[in-house]
């Protein structure tokens, strides 16, 4: 059984509210988790303390586990010093793909 700390949506149509849960990796987004360690309020301006509430305890003994954390719930766990997250970094995807290349090329020739 994988488990997953995410963010579970709920709320109404344009104005989300998340539930941080841990749920087995193959239930829906939305449905069964396991247990609930808080809450996510996008609308809420980003430096209110109501924005992100969780517990911490209960998302380290998960970790202890095995839980893994997906990116967003990953930010919040860095952000309280739950765990470390590591840089992401793609070099290769920020390259202008072949017809970016070629319209350079013709562009450099004229």
């Amino acid at each position: 059984m994988s488990l997953k700390i995410r963010l579970a949506r709920g709320g109404a149509k344009k104005r989300p509210h998340y539930s941080i849960v841990v749920a087995d990796s193959r239930y829906p987004r939305d449905g069964r988790f396991i247990e609930k360690l808080g809450t996510f309020d996008p609308m809420k301006p980003k430096d209110s303390a109501e924005r992100v509430v969780f517990d911490v305890e209960k998302a380290k003994a998960w970790l202890a586990k095995g839980a893994q954390p997906t990116d967003r719930v990953a930010r919040f766990l860095d952000a309280v010093g739950a765990m470390k997250r590591t840089a992401r970094n793609n070099p290769e995807k920020a390259k202008p793909k072949k017809k970016a290349q070629e319209r350079a090329a013709a562009a450099a020739a004229e």
